[in-house]
């Protein structure tokens, strides 16, 4: 399997990413897109480096990226979990305005 299978792949999973984000309005739903976006560049990385195009850069800069997404469900879950307490859904429409 080559390069381009990989990349294919992970232009599979940015669009899929991209169809989640425009269309969900479910803020878990919203997240999982995020998550597949981030996913599909993780994959580009980690092909690019595993073809010789960047040694070992292509792995840490996936290490990386799953990091900064554990932290970024973390704090995007506390946050959907507030929104659902303050307005009893998880609806990213309901949430453009702020109550006190």
């Amino acid at each position: 399997m080559g390069l381009q299978a990989y990349l294919v792949v992970g232009a599979l999973l940015f669009s899929l990413g991209i169809v989640c984000l425009v269309t969900r309005r479910n803020a878990v739903a919203v997240l999982m897109g995020v998550e597949l976006i981030l996913n599909a560049a993780n994959l580009n990385f980690v092909a690019f480096a595993r073809f010789g195009y960047g040694a070992l850069d292509g792995q840490m800069f996936a290490i990386f990226s799953i990091v900064m997404a554990a932290a970024e469900v973390a704090v995007a879950l506390a946050l959907v979990l507030n929104l659902y307490r303050t307005i009893g859904t998880i609806d990213v429409d309901e949430a453009d305005t702020l109550r006190g």
